[in-house]
């Protein structure tokens, strides 16, 4: 089977619409990627997490945690990591390799924050005494003072686009001056 560039290409800004699309809408597939980071041992740890921010022009996509998870640790020894999108109604899979960073403190914590505890029950999840993971010791944790909401920023460095269909796959290399075309 011989593979050629498509004529109808998904481009850059196609792409990060629906990265957008998906910070907005709840039941939108990409809201939900899997992040997978290196762990303190060497082994790969994956966990799905919520997409809260997509910026096409600064090439960064925005998660929260909660600052005492393995995840914040790890991210800040080896701040590369990938995340992977499936999207069931496009039939895309979107592979992102991005170097992360971690704000535990600072003016947009504050805000974010301040957007997260107008939920109760999304406040919660950032005010928990136990750090996430911790063993629970009488089936609760109580609820702390302090919140330990961290913002994790990812600086895109590539995208890897898969498009399956029963018409042929499609691959490519998404950047901002186009698509390097793959064999899928």
């Amino acid at each position: 089977m011989s593979h050629s560039p498509p004529t109808d290409q998904p481009t850059h800004a196609r792409v990060w619409e629906e990265l957008q699309c998906a910070t907005q809408d709840r039941e939108h597939e990409w809201r939900t990627p899997v992040l997978a980071t290196t762990g303190a041992d060497g082994s790969v740890q994956a966990r799905t997490v919520v997409l809260r921010r997509a910026d096409g022009e600064a090439q960064a996509l925005t998660f929260y945690t909660d600052s005492r998870s393995p995840k914040v640790a790890q991210l800040r020894a080896a701040p590369s990591a990938s995340l992977v999108f499936w999207s069931r109604r496009l039939n895309w899979q979107l592979r992102v390799q991005a170097a992360f960073s971690v704000q535990v403190s600072g003016p947009q914590v504050d805000a974010a924050w301040l957007a997260v505890s107008t939920s109760a029950t999304a406040a919660a999840d950032y005010l928990g005494a136990g750090a996430p993971g911790a063993r629970l010791s009488d089936g609760c944790v109580a609820a702390g003072d302090r919140h330990h909401l961290a913002i994790l920023t990812a600086r895109v460095q590539s995208m890897d686009w898969l498009e399956l269909s029963a018409d042929g796959h499609r691959r490519g290399r998404l950047s901002a001056s186009g698509v390097d075309w793959l064999v899928p």
